[in-house]
This record gives C-alpha cells, sequence and structure tokens, in this order.
C-alpha cells in the first residue's frame, strides 16, 4: 500500500509541471520579447 501511494506521489509530482509546461512557454516567450526591447532601447541611445 505504501507503495502505491508512492508511486501516485511521484506521477502527481511529475505531471503538474508537465501540464503548465505551456503556460510556462508563454511566460518565457513574454520575458524574452521584454529582454528584445530593453536591448533596443538601450542601442537607439547610443
Amino acid at each position: 500500500m505504501k507503495k502505491l501511494a508512492a508511486l501516485f506521489a511521484v506521477a502527481f509530482t511529475l505531471a503538474v509541471p508537465l501540464a503548465g509546461c505551456n503556460t510556462w512557454k508563454g511566460a518565457g516567450q513574454d520575458v524574452q520579447k521584454a529582454g528584445e526591447k530593453m536591448e533596443d532601447s538601450g542601442k537607439k541611445r547610443q
């Protein structure tokens, strides 16, 4: 019974981040675009 509970705990722990991959990918793209805008702004001032 303990092994089954441990298996479910591990499966749940791995499933949650995988389910949120699409969300994290979108957030990463937003951060990347913001960084590019800051970089462009810095180049214009030089």
